[in-house]
Parts: C-alpha cells; sequence; structure tokens
C-alpha cells in the first residue's frame, strides 16, 4: 500500500517538475510581446504544466481534484492577490478541459452509442442519456444557485481537509456494506438510480470530497456494478465538468486570457489530457482488482500533509 501511495506521490509531484524545464523553455521561445511577457510572469510555463498534472490526474480519482488544485495554487503562489485570484479560479475549472476530452477518447464507443441515442438509433443510448441528464440536474441547479456562496464558504484549506477525512471514513465504512459484486449493467440504469446518484453528486459542491467518490458510491448503492458504477460516474463527470467549464470560461475568459495568455492555459489543459489518460487507465484497472481501500489512506495523508502546511503558515 505505501508502494502505491508513493507512486501516486512520485506521479503528482515528481512528473511535473520533470516536464516543467522542457516545457518552460518551449514557451520562452514564443515570449514576443510585452502582455505574453506579463502573462508568462503571472502564470509561468512550469506551474502551469504542474496545475494541468494535477487536474488531470486527480480529476476522477477519488480524491478531489478541486481540493488538489487549491492547495497547490496556495504552494505555487497562483491566484494568491485579488488581481488574479478570480482568473485563477477560471483557469482551475479551464483545463478540466484536458481530463473532458480524456473520457471522450477512453469511452469513445459509449459516447457514440449515447449520441445515436439522442438521434433515435439507439434504445440502450437513450436510456443512458435519459439517466445521465436526470443526475446532472441536481448538481448542475444547487450549483447555479449556491455556486458563489459554496466558493466564499468552502474553497479554503481547511474545509477541504475536513472533506478528504470525511471521504476516507465514507471509503472505509459504506464500501464494505454495500460491496462490489453487483452485476447490473449501465444498459439498465432507471430513472430513479440516476437521480439518487444525481442527488449524491449535490455532496461533491463541498471543495475535497470528489465528485467521482460520491458518484461511484451512489451507483454502488442503488445496484449498478463497479465497472457500471465507474463507466457512469465519468460520463456524468464528462457533462457536469463541460457544463462548469463552457459556463466559467464565458463568463471569465477574457480575463483568464488578459491575466494568463493564451499558451499558458493550453499547455495545462495538455498536460491535464494526458495525465487524465493515464489516471482512468490505471484507476478502473486497480479499483477492479483492489478496490477503493488506497485512496482512504491517501485522502487521510493528503489532510495530514495540508494540516501540516496550514500550522506552519505555508499556505
Amino acid at each position: 500500500m505505501l508502494r502505491r501511495i508513493t507512486i501516486i506521490f512520485a506521479i503528482v509531484i515528481g512528473c511535473g517538475f520533470l516536464i516543467a524545464p522542457v516545457a518552460s523553455a518551449q514557451l520562452a521561445g514564443q515570449r514576443r510581446a510585452v502582455a505574453n511577457q506579463a502573462a508568462d510572469t503571472a502564470l509561468p510555463a512550469w506551474k502551469a504544466v504542474v496545475l494541468g498534472l494535477v487536474e488531470g490526474v486527480t480529476e476522477y480519482l477519488p480524491i478531489s481534484s478541486t481540493g488538489h488544485l487549491h492547495v497547490t495554487e496556495r504552494l505555487l503562489d497562483v491566484g494568491s492577490d485579488s488581481a488574479t485570484k478570480d482568473s485563477a479560479d477560471t483557469y482551475a475549472i479551464t483545463i478540466q478541459a484536458g481530463a473532458i476530452f480524456a473520457v471522450l477518447v477512453l469511452y469513445r464507443r459509449r459516447i457514440i452509442e449515447i449520441v445515436r441515442g439522442v438521434l433515435g438509433r439507439s434504445a440502450t443510448g437513450r436510456r443512458v442519456f435519459v439517466a445521465l441528464t436526470v443526475a446532472f440536474l441536481p448538481a448542475a441547479l444547487t450549483g447555479a444557485i449556491f455556486g458563489d456562496l459554496i466558493k466564499d464558504q468552502l474553497l479554503a484549506a481547511g474545509p477541504i481537509v475536513g472533506a478528504w477525512i470525511l471521504g476516507a471514513l465514507a471509503i472505509w465504512i459504506l464500501v464494505p456494506r454495500l460491496g462490489t459484486s453487483a452485476s447490473r449493467s449501465l444498459d439498465s440504469i432507471s430513472c430513479r438510480q440516476a437521480a439518487i446518484i444525481g442527488v449524491a453528486q449535490v455532496l461533491a459542491l463541498w471543495p475535497g470530497t470528489s465528485r467521482s467518490l460520491v458518484t461511484i458510491i451512489a451507483a454502488l448503492a442503488v445496484g449498478l456494478s463497479l465497472s457500471a458504477a465507474i463507466e457512469f460516474s465519468f460520463i456524468l463527470g464528462l457533462l457536469t465538468l463541460s457544463a462548469a467549464t463552457i459556463y466559467d470560461g464565458a463568463s471569465n475568459g477574457s480575463e483568464l486570457v488578459s491575466t494568463f495568455g493564451i499558451a499558458t492555459p493550453v499547455l495545462g489543459l495538455l498536460v491535464a489530457f494526458g495525465s487524465a489518460v493515464f489516471a482512468v487507465k490505471w484507476m478502473v484497472r486497480y479499483i477492479e482488482s483492489r478496490g477503493l481501500a488506497i485512496f482512504a489512506t491517501y485522502r487521510l495523508l493528503a489532510a495530514g500533509v495540508t494540516l501540516l502546511l496550514i500550522a506552519t503558515n505555508t499556505i
């Protein structure tokens, strides 16, 4: 178990610093204008790479990408002043597009089936599409109404630590009771099951909770098999993350570009895509053979490290 945790830390931290010098050198040759130079100062290429790596690795793992990005931004001093905070928040949401593309690639067959269902050419695709829509609405409506309040009150290191700890307890207490031996496939998901998963997804609006964690647990609770729970969670995430990215990009995209330029957000997005492909493939193989327990251990470790950073005034 410790070896697995070491591997995760190596991926999140080590790879970023291995890739960073190359990415920084490539972008350095492209700095031509004063505006671009200012953007590079606000978000150097190596920081964009690290944030993209953190986003890609943590987005679909049940450990919370929002929590990791918030702590990483504080460590890298990104968005620490009022002039760049909103842009940093938008950047963190925008690079989710990289993780979105990863799921589009990895689950392209199911996506194609859903599209065929929308066009009336697949009954199964239509059923899954309706279920996704039902599951999407609770969190979408809650986020639209209370999004600013949640960001103001809960997007901080303290609440994130609390969510990490509660998530670890949920894995240890709930998952063994639910079991992972159910055989119901995603093809037979009902609107009632989807609605329950959708209500559970509202909990993930609390930064640090993990959208994939609560939706996988909820899917297991309503009787889906483990593989079906993972697949539905990821595709629901595709819909949820797309909506959040489009909304925030449309609202604050111009401010993002004026603060950070174009090259660094694109770089972060590309890194997020590559790392998300790796993370999703690894997670599916690992969970199906060994379960979720390692993520509970990791969440407690992340909470402990963050508490130490808070105590030492590092973040």
